[in-house]
């Protein structure tokens, strides 16, 4: 009975799967961004700027990379079993402990997401800045806050 269960794991291999093809999409994307930063250089005047579309593909990899970390957190700690040799190979991004120790590393990888999506923002934005436009940052520091208290209460 236990063992018919724990086959079910094995559905979360799915997820896995789906947070590459997203990664590999926007690793595609970051691409195309870097090629509109070239092109943009020839020919400013049909474009948004070489920075916007630097910050805007970089954007797009440090998405792709938060995928990959969250598609090999799933595969190699939560369903893949692999022997304690194997599992001391892995760089330390890739060995998960728990579900909690998965969050965690989840949350300061999203938060670095999040600081490099508010500096494409504010690059992308021509004139000056509203006080709404302090939102995200905001909202950034009291994630980490949060961050730090779970990493204090369960470390």
């Amino acid at each position: 009975m236990i063992q018919s269960f724990l086959v079910l794991r094995y559905f979360m291999l799915l997820a896995s799967f789906g947070a590459t093809a997203g990664a590999v999409l926007m690793f595609w994307q970051g691409g195309a961004d870097l090629f509109d930063a070239a092109r943009s250089i020839a020919d400013p005047q049909n474009s948004k700027g070489v920075a916007a579309n630097v910050m805007s593909a970089t954007d797009s990899i440090l998405f792709g990379i938060v995928l990959l970390v969250f598609a090999y957190a799933i595969a190699f700690g939560l369903v893949i079993d692999l022997s304690p040799e194997t599992r001391e190979r892995l760089p330390a991004w890739m060995r998960v402990e728990s579900v909690s120790h998965l969050k965690l590393s989840l949350i300061e990888v999203i938060l670095v997401y999040m600081i490099v999506d508010v500096a494409t923002d504010w690059a992308q934005i021509a004139g000056s800045l509203e006080w709404s436009s302090l939102i995200k940052p905001f909202s950034i520091v009291l994630i980490a806050a949060a961050a730090r208290l779970l990493r204090h209460a369960t470390g």
